[in-house]
């Protein structure tokens, strides 16, 4: 079972554009990453860029609106990722519990979408595209 462990870092939605970890903190995540590595449960991670590098783009009365960061309304934001592969939900959980998190932080855990977890018409609907795509569709 496939499993995202999204990094909510504590006021990140107000930090500036050029904002970076620290060292130390650089240095405790790489080792928790590479217990997810050793333990071969990792399949990709990233952190990502605070919202006020971002843009929104979303459709807005039928028509595509474009809006730069940072965004006001924004009270907690993704800084992060993890996508692991394991046994369980419980497992997944396990290994959130022991990323070295900061005062404030949070990791949300949410299972990634199987193709066996839809209908046998959704899966005909995509029969094929997955192997075009090099990659799951879901």
């Amino acid at each position: 079972m496939r499993f995202m462990m999204l990094m909510f870092p504590a006021n990140y939605c107000n930090a500036a554009p050029d904002a970076r970890p620290s060292v130390e903190d650089i240095e405790r995540m790489m080792h928790f990453n590479y217990s997810l590595q050793q333990a071969g449960v990792l399949l990709a991670l990233d952190g990502i860029h605070p919202p006020s590098s971002a843009v929104r783009v979303s459709s807005v009365d039928g028509k595509v609106r474009v809006v730069d960061g940072p965004f006001a309304e924004a009270k907690e934001v993704v800084g992060g990722y993890w996508v692991i592969d394991v046994t369980s939900r419980e497992e997944a959980v396990a290994w959130a519990s022991r990323c070295p998190l900061s005062p404030g932080d949070t990791i949300e855990v949410r299972q990634v979408f199987e193709m066996a977890d839809f209908s046998a018409d959704a899966q005909k609907a995509v029969e094929g595209l997955h192997h075009d795509l090099g990659q799951s569709v879901t």
